[in-house]
């Protein structure tokens, strides 16, 4: 009994030095084979990280894509987006003979194996995607996870030159708990792929259009107790501006030249100050139509709101020098109404 004990602690201390996980051989080229495989030798080990031992980092590798670009929140500076994250590691000393057990690659419960805790640090609400059940396991031990996820994530925004502006917008994926001892982000595919294949697959194409996407691998995050290895991805978008040129600043710029034209009428014939009150009436209700299209927001005052205001104090100065030179022509014919009655007095 003694000697069964000993030969038993032998092949377990063989199995932890060996790997993780040791390659295990298929009775048949079945999936149940497989399936009972698995669950033998890895499914009851998903609590732990799948190292060799502690002190081993495990390498995540991160690839995204932007599927969909669906809006950007000026007030509360927030960027909502569709991605794909595709997340891959390997499982230290697992293998099995594709031949033997009928496939190299089989679906797995996500739920069976240890999934890391790679989260998007500017996320500002629960993500509620849509949850993918299953991950690839490989004969070699490579996992590949990839899923969908709906971004809301904080972005400061810069509206100065709206509606001609550009943002650029982190999206930082790291681990929650993990240090870079345990963890290393590595990045998958360049930043030059992701933007080809996300301008390939990209759905929207609404107010905002994806012009590029850059990768900062070296981007952590330094705590007291140690660092979190991160990887930050900045996406770089465009708003289109046709939609505001066409509604606000078109019509704007033609009460503008009416109102710098009205200076032509005829001042015996047409009432100028009432001309130009009525343009300023209606520049006014312009623009209360029209402020649900202009941003809002606490830090920066958009140009196109300095050249509303400026327009509208142009308007009221116009208004006031008509007023000015209406008074000055009344004078000037009560004036010469005086004279004339004066000579004809004296004659």
């Amino acid at each position: 009994m003694t000697k069964v004990k000993s030969a038993e602690l032998i092949f377990i201390c063989f199995m932890l030095l060996h790997g993780f996980v040791a390659a295990f051989n298929c009775t048949s080229p079945s999936p149940e084979s497989l399936f009972g495989a698995l669950e033998r030798n890895l499914f009851p080990k998903k609590l732990l990280r799948p190292v060799n031992s502690f002190s081993s980092p495990l390498n995540i590798t991160i690839s995204i894509t932007v599927v969909a670009i669906v809006g950007v929140d000026e007030k509360s500076q927030s960027l909502t987006t569709l991605i794909w994250q595709v997340l891959e590691w390997n499982i230290e000393g697992l293998s099995w003979d594709d031949e033997e057990c009928g496939t190299s690659r089989v679906s797995v419960p996500r739920e069976k194996l240890w999934i890391p805790d790679v989260r998007i640090a500017e996320f500002m609400t629960e993500d509620t995607s849509p949850k993918t059940p299953y991950v690839y396991l490989n004969n070699t031990g490579h996992v590949f996870d990839d899923k969908p996820i709906g971004v809301i994530s904080s972005c400061r925004l810069i509206i100065y030159t709206f509606p001609f502006d550009i943002q650029n917008c982190s999206l930082t994926f790291g681990s929650y708990l993990h240090f870079n001892s345990d963890i290393r982000m590595v990045q998958g595919t360049s930043s030059e792929e992701i933007l080809e294949e996300s301008l390939n697959v990209l759905e929207t194409n609404g107010e905002w259009k994806l012009i590029g996407i850059h990768v900062n691998p070296d981007a952590q995050l330094v705590l007291s107790e140690g660092s979190y290895s991160e990887i930050k991805y900045y996406i770089v978008l465009r708003r289109q501006p046709i939609l505001y040129v066409v509604n606000l600043l078109i019509p704007s710029c033609f009460l503008i030249t009416v109102d710098l034209f009205s200076f032509m009428l005829p001042p015996h014939s047409v009432d100028r100050s009432s001309f130009k009150m009525t343009l300023i009436l209606g520049y006014t209700v312009f623009l209360l139509i029209m402020n649900d299209l202009l941003p809002t927001t606490g830090e920066t005052t958009p140009l196109i709101n300095v050249f509303f205001c400026l327009s509208l104090a142009l308007m009221v100065a116009s208004l006031l020098e008509t007023v000015l030179i209406t008074n000055m022509q009344f004078s000037s014919m009560h004036l010469q109404a005086k004279k004339k009655l004066f000579s004809t007095s004296i004659g």
